[in-house]
């Protein structure tokens, strides 16, 4: 529900809390006074406010000397639950984030911690889930939607953006320390001293996993090595798949077409029948390639000794081309076989520079730099199978 507002903009039903335009000076958000911290009856059950559109993470409200601060339910919906299986298999992650803000975990008051997070709808739900008997202040950036290790990567969780939100979240008005707790994985954004110079807090690195949060304040907020240490075991590698697998079927609609009409070309100039059976071969060809790329390379990441993932996953998709051939690739000639496995190789080689932006071993450097090395490669190794697979129709 939403009050009616001449200028409202439109709005999506992952966002919290939102001020509509034209409304922000009659917003409760922006009033002070009141008890700290105490929540007040007649919000305790209405959501709706002049000037504001709340959503179903937001289960009541809190009276502090900075306004009026959104309490966070810890309770993951049927819709928040089906967000998170549509972000794992890649639907609509360019949008799923919520507004960002000052928002309240618990029953927080002025001696609660505050921790700093992304506006990644995805991060947001596992930490208010996971810290659910925490009386918290969360302090929301505007990453865009991008969480907090690539967004340290990108700029977004950055410096400026920690002071901006700080500062007009009026969080030095809610408590009466000054200390911020943020994810290590976003201090490669973040100068800790420009923070301090600008809003008089101190920042905190906290643990990697938001599971280690609690024992990280209950020892003093201090963190033990394991703490620290960034894992990528089987099981975060296993669950990175779906995703993978729809960034590659993504382009599918413009390649498939292609490779029919490649696969009739012959000595009979075209033929459809060719096109039919040649074209799902060389699609078969195409979906090894993937196969190994998008799911065999994060199963088998450790034991592929290449420090490129490029390579990483030309091995393993040549690997899985060439099982499938000897499984299943008995009619074909020797230049459509060798085609295939250079083809699975490109396609896999390309799927497997996906995970150098979600595992500890690379850097943005190394990164860079191997995109540009390899991209080129990529693209005219895949052309090269496709001229060999041309070529092999012209062998008898």
């Amino acid at each position: 529900m939403v009050k009616e507002s001449s200028e409202e903009k439109q709005l999506t039903p992952l966002e919290g809390v939102v001020v509509l335009a034209g409304d922000e000076e009659s917003s409760p958000l922006s009033k002070e006074g009141g008890d700290c911290c105490s929540t007040s009856p007649s919000h305790r059950d209405i959501r709706e406010r002049a000037g504001i559109m709340v959503y179903p993470l937001v289960s009541g409200w809190l009276d502090t000397p900075a306004g009026e601060v959104p309490k966070v339910s810890p309770v993951l919906t049927a819709d928040d639950k089906r967000g998170t299986i549509s972000m794992r298999i890649g639907i609509g992650r360019d949008s799923y984030a919520i507004t960002p803000g000052l928002y309240a975990f618990g029953e927080p008051n002025e001696n609660s911690h505050v921790i700093v997070t992304c506006n990644y709808k995805l991060t947001f739900d596992h930490l208010r889930s996971t810290l659910s008997k925490l009386d918290l202040w969360v302090v929301v950036l505007d990453t865009k939607g991008i969480n907090v290790w690539c967004a340290a990567g990108k700029g977004t969780f950055g410096t400026a953006e920690v002071i901006k939100r700080v500062n007009e979240s009026s969080i030095d008005k809610v408590v009466n320390h000054r200390d911020l707790i943020l994810p290590q994985l976003g201090a490669p954004g973040v100068s800790a001293q420009e923070v301090k110079r600008a809003t008089g807090f101190k920042v905190h690195y906290g643990p990697i996993r938001a599971e280690d949060i609690t024992a990280y304040l209950d020892a003093g907020m201090v963190a033990t090595p394991s703490m620290r240490e960034a894992t990528f075991t089987l099981k975060e590698r296993a669950v990175l798949i779906p995703v993978e697998i729809s960034l590659l079927l993504s382009p599918l609609k413009w390649v498939i077409p292609l490779l029919f009409i490649l696969s009739g070309l012959g000595p009979s100039i075209w033929s459809p029948s060719a096109a039919v059976t040649r074209g799902f071969a060389l699609f078969m060809g195409l979906f090894a390639g993937g196969l190994g790329g998008a799911v065999f390379l994060p199963l088998l990441l450790p034991y592929l000794f290449w420090r490129e993932f490029s390579l990483k996953g030309a091995a393993a998709g040549a690997g899985v081309t060439l099982i499938g051939l000897l499984l299943f690739g008995g009619a074909l000639n020797w230049l459509e076989a060798l085609s295939l496995i250079v083809l699975g190789s490109a396609v896999a080689s390309y799927a497997g520079m996906n995970f150098t932006g979600t595992t500890p071993f690379t850097s943005p450097t190394s990164v860079e730099k191997e995109m540009r090395r390899w991209v080129p490669i990529q693209i005219g190794t895949a052309a090269l199978s496709l001229a060999g697979w041309v070529g092999g129709a012209f062998i008898g």
